[in-house]
């Protein structure tokens, strides 16, 4: 069987893929790159923002039409929008064949193997996750599934369900697959990774106990902590951060606001003072730390003085990085039930001025690494129009795909997964200068 993918959504939704994937690989489907060559196509789906749902409609319409100009037999649906409007889409939507939500994923194989899509049912080496991308250097892991907290805005609960930690021994194998693939640096990824180890008991092990174990039993280089509730940050991972040079001095702790009022009309945890005297211990404990964070603007009931609080407070603590999402409802959610009252036209020009904010801020916050030498995992060759560089890569101050790059001069005969020790030489809000040394 030839297998065509199309993966959207965020990075949690990719292991999915890769591991859906993975199981099909096992069963004897072949991945091909031409949508219209394959017989079956798998399109795993986001709902996350409305932006997200029209994309995985499109892609879906898409793969249908492919079954009457290609060689496409079958389109199978996945992922956080089928779980969430399954019903609706099967009658929407007629040329998807196979529609799965997050219980039925177990009948994927018996499904295509009842239709004669799978030749062979019996697996020869299910489970072994198959890389989507371009670049097998750069690998996510997925420690847990779904959702505790109660954010007003968020619909992940609703499409995720409950919070569950999936078995250290299982993420060891699996971090270990990855770098037997190739795997360089592993980002962590969960709606919360604080939250890991939770439901196990409270004797068991937390994502300290995870980090050294997988540090123990792998080689991979860098590891990096996304997506942390500044809650989940004890005292004991935060040690372990500032110890361990193989987890990288980076953190990615989502706050959406930062005046009280919408804090709590977001149901969020924290209120300005935790969020202000956290990130002073984590740079205290951690100096040389990046962190990023998210905001949300135009949530209902955000005033002129709300967004001002905001655009203050990132003002004084200068994060590194800092992404900015217009508020979308989501039905559902109890923020469903209030009145989005901020327009949309004053979303978008609070979302500009607060990036345009940050702009200046991380310019000047990053520039402290400037002069510094350091290590530098490259992804790529640079562009032949980049001014004397030769390679791009990032380094331990960037994460994949959403924190710029390091232009690196005099690289040499370096290749993706490589590092280069380089001497950073200059900064903008985004990327930096290298120079290599060796």
């Amino acid at each position: 069987m030839k297998l065509g993918i199309i993966s959207l959504g965020c990075d949690k939704a990719t292991v999915d893929s890769e591991r859906l994937v993975g199981e099909l690989v096992g069963h004897g489907a072949k991945v091909v790159s031409q949508l219209e060559t394959a017989d079956v196509i798998l399109v795993n789906t986001c709902g996350f923002i409305d932006a997200a749902k029209q994309e995985s409609i499109e892609a879906m319409i898409a793969a249908g039409a492919l079954k009457k100009t290609g060689s496409v037999k079958a389109v199978v649906a996945v992922g956080c929008l089928v779980q969430r409007y399954q019903q609706e889409l099967k009658s929407e939507i007629p040329e998807v064949d196979l529609l799965l939500n997050f219980s039925e994923l177990h009948k994927l194989v018996p499904e295509l193997a009842s239709r004669g899509l799978i030749e062979d049912p019996v697996g020869t080496h299910p489970g072994v996750r198959q890389y989507l991308g371009e670049g097998a250097h750069v690998r996510y892991l997925k420690i847990s599934e779904g959702c505790d907290h109660t954010c007003a805005f968020c619909a992940i609960p609703l499409m995720r369900g409950k919070h569950r930690s999936e078995p250290l021994e299982r993420l060891v194998r699996e971090a270990q697959q990855l770098e037997s693939q190739g795997a360089r640096e592993l980002n962590l990824v969960a709606q919360d990774l604080g939250h890991w180890g939770r439901d196990f008991g409270r004797d068991a092990p937390k994502l300290p106990d995870l980090l050294e174990a997988l540090v123990r039993e792998t080689s991979i280089p860098w590891f990096r902590l996304l997506y942390v509730y500044s809650a989940g940050l004890t005292e004991r991972l935060v040690d372990l951060m500032r110890s361990e040079p193989r987890i990288v001095p980076y953190i990615d702790i989502p706050i959406q606001h930062a005046s009280d009022a919408m804090l709590r009309r977001m149901r969020r945890p924290e209120r300005q003072d935790t969020l202000r005297q956290k990130v002073g211990w984590l740079r205290d404990m951690i100096p040389h730390l990046a962190i990023r964070t998210t905001a949300i603007v135009g949530f209902p009931g955000e005033t002129d003085e709300d967004f001002a609080v905001l655009r203050d407070f990132v003002e004084e603590i200068a994060f590194e990085r800092l992404g900015v999402f217009t508020y979308s409802e989501q039905e559902g959610t109890a923020a469903a039930r209030l009145d989005d009252d901020v327009p949309e036209d004053v979303k978008r020009a609070r979302q500009e001025e607060l990036l345009d904010l940050q702009r200046i801020v991380s310019e000047d916050r990053l520039g402290r690494f400037v002069g510094r030498e350091t290590d530098c995992l490259v992804d790529g060759v640079a562009d032949p129009d980049e001014q004397g560089a030769t390679h791009v890569g990032r380094v331990q101050w960037q994460a994949d795909d959403v924190d710029g790059v390091t232009l690196v001069e005099r690289g040499g005969w370096a290749r993706p997964g490589d590092f280069l020790r380089v001497r950073i030489v200059e900064n903008t809000d985004c990327d930096f200068r290298a120079v290599a040394l060796q």
